[in-house]
Parts: structure tokens; C-alpha cells; sequence
């Protein structure tokens, strides 16, 4: 179950960055997308450092929505 503080800024929470980066791959019309192409198209939108990007895709991951293949996303929707 997701918490959400009142007190966070939800800008920077995982499943807000999560809706982004599924917007973003759903616009792309190849189903495999470089590492540092999804970082920097998520840039454009929305500033974040590296580190947050890569939790966001771990959480993508994990709720099966993208998979990765040598530096590559693979989206699974």
C-alpha cells in the first residue's frame, strides 16, 4: 500500500516520476528505448537527478510495466 504524506512534495514521489516515464514511453513508437534517451526525454519535463530516475524505474519494474534488455527500457504495455 502506498502512503501519501501530506507533508512531501508529490512532484518527487516514485509514482507521480512512474506516470511521467509511462507517458513518455507510450509516446515513443519503438518498444525499446536507450537508458540515458528516457533520462533525458524526462528532463525535458520534468528536472531529476539520476539516482531518482533509476528508483522510479525500479518501481516501474517491479510492477511489471517495463523491462530492460542491455541498456535498454522494454516496455511491456
Amino acid at each position: 500500500m502506498i502512503v501519501i504524506n501530506k507533508d512531501i512534495n508529490p512532484e518527487r514521489e516514485i509514482y507521480y516520476l512512474g506516470a511521467i516515464v509511462i507517458e513518455i514511453l507510450k509516446s515513443i513508437p519503438n518498444k525499446e528505448v536507450k537508458l540515458f534517451d528516457a533520462f533525458q526525454l524526462l528532463n525535458e519535463r520534468k528536472r531529476i537527478s539520476m539516482n531518482l530516475f533509476v528508483l522510479t524505474l525500479d518501481w516501474l519494474y517491479l510492477l511489471g510495466s517495463i523491462n530492460h534488455r542491455e541498456g535498454s527500457i522494454v516496455k511491456c504495455f
